[in-house]
């Protein structure tokens, strides 16, 4: 009876005690990986939707009183931000994100292309325009592309005077369309119909990441935009199927080979953005900063005279010649640490810890390139443009400088510039620091005066 009475006092002992000590067990457990801080903002499922849309990339930096890993709510979302390069690698490699299933929902808004069409083809297109554009193919890009070059700059005229940004544009989009789409498949010889065409992207473009995340009925001008570029494309796409060419198959061809479904001019839409959109503010914040700095301009002009001669002409480019131009290539990286995307994003699709902090399933995770590459501990004097930092660097094998965060490096350019170009202001135009989808746009207007080069 004895034995009974202490065999039922133990079970009762137990069943009272291991409750608690499952309790304190997970308590002391959830402590040990806590959730980022955050900051809700003061309205219920919007958050701070308000005050991060006036001014995101400024707000970011803001926020990151609240630590190294913080997390902002913004319109149902949890937004969770890593600012030390440290932790980047979690980012790029951890097995519990995903860049597809943060980028779905965006492509569906932007381009209305269905969620089973993106996840069928998405990879399929990445692979063919990574491999159709790899460094080692370039050169069979460059002599078309200098051609078109040379072309739209003589429409310029011998001189003459305007926005920096603008001519870039006038001078790029027309030469990059026709090399990347075929000679004359979009609208580029005729003015009036070329001025709409670019009017058009221009509006599509510079309000990308608000149709990206807003209902297309609060955004008329940009839902027009996006509906006269697929409507575009809609009357490109059977005619290029069924053209037949003796060229080179152009990279448009090749997305319309890939792509069987009624998305084609959908896609069409995308790669056309994803041309322009990040390679011709490079050019102009590139062109713009060496002409700032005179020192810089006369280094760059020094290489390319050692390259190609006086003439001014558009040479032959071969990865020999590309080689050569070392400090060029500085400049170009330099201009995209300066100015990259202001944010990049992949989707946590199962929780796992950074820094014994929860990073809980469903959060957005973010980085912010335009941040990290101003850390004084990987870039010193991080707001000066210091082509020369980047003699560190090992740009022939890709190896780039530590904390360095944009994946698109510049396009190549032709270097045999036919204009001399002189600033009309003593400083660089700020970057736009409301847009964080793309390269950073500038904020106001860059004059310039060229003449043709004698």
């Amino acid at each position: 009876m004895v034995m009974e009475l202490n065999g039922l006092t133990v079970g009762l002992i137990l069943s009272t005690i291991m409750p608690i000590l499952y309790y304190l067990y997970h308590v002391s457990r959830s402590k040990s990986k806590s959730l980022p801080p955050a900051y809700k903002g003061w309205f219920p499922w919007l958050g701070c939707a308000f005050e991060f849309g006036k001014n995101p990339l400024d707000f970011i930096a803001q926020k990151k009183e609240l630590g190294r890993i913080f997390t902002l709510y913004v319109a149902g979302e949890r937004l969770t931000f890593i600012t030390d390069a440290e932790d980047f690698q979690h980012f790029f490699q951890s097995p519990f994100v995903d860049f597809q299933k943060a980028v779905q929902d965006p492509v569906l808004n932007v381009a209305s292309v269905s969620k089973t069409s993106f996840f069928k083809y998405h990879t399929k297109i990445h692979d063919m325009v990574k491999g159709r554009l790899a460094s080692s193919r370039l050169i069979y890009f460059s002599d078309k592309l200098c051609d078109e070059f040379r072309d739209q700059l003589t429409q310029l005229g011998k001189q003459g005077k305007g926005d920096l940004h603008h001519l870039v544009r006038k001078s790029m989009y027309a030469a990059v369309i026709n090399n990347l789409f075929g000679k004359n498949v979009l609208p580029v010889n005729s003015e009036k119909e070329f001025e709409k065409l670019e009017e058009m992207f221009v509006m599509f473009d510079e309000q990308f990441e608000y149709g990206a995340r807003i209902p297309s009925v609060f955004l008329k001008d940009w839902s027009s935009a996006k509906k006269y570029l697929i409507d575009l494309f809609s009357k490109v796409v059977p005619k290029t199927i069924n053209k037949k060419s003796d060229d080179d198959e152009t990279l448009l061809h090749s997305l319309l080979n890939l792509v069987q479904d009624q998305y084609k001019p959908n896609y069409s839409l995308l790669l056309l953005w994803a041309s322009l959109a990040n390679a011709i503010p490079i050019t102009f914040w590139t062109l713009a900063f060496i002409l700032h700095d005179e020192k810089v301009l006369q280094k760059v002009k020094t290489e390319l005279t050692s390259v190609f001669g006086q003439n001014g002409q558009c040479p032959t480019i071969t990865e020999e010649g590309l080689k050569k131009l070392q400090f060029l290539k500085w400049c170009v990286l330099e201009s995209i640490r300066l100015r990259p995307t202001g944010i990049i994003t992949r989707r946590v699709i199962k929780s796992f810890t950074i820094r014994d902090m929860e990073i809980p399933e469903g959060d957005m995770l973010m980085l912010s390139p335009f941040w990290a590459h101003r850390n004084e501990k990987y870039f010193p004097d991080p707001l000066m443009y210091k082509p020369e930092r980047w003699k560190e660097a090992d740009i022939d094998k890709n190896v780039f400088l530590d904390g360095f965060v944009a994946f698109g490096g510049g396009r190549y350019q032709c270097p045999g510039e036919m204009f001399d170009c002189k600033l009309l202001i003593n400083s660089i135009p700020e970057p736009s620091k409301k847009h964080l989808v793309g390269t950073q746009q500038p904020a106001e207007p860059c004059p310039v005066e060229y003449r043709l080069r004698k």
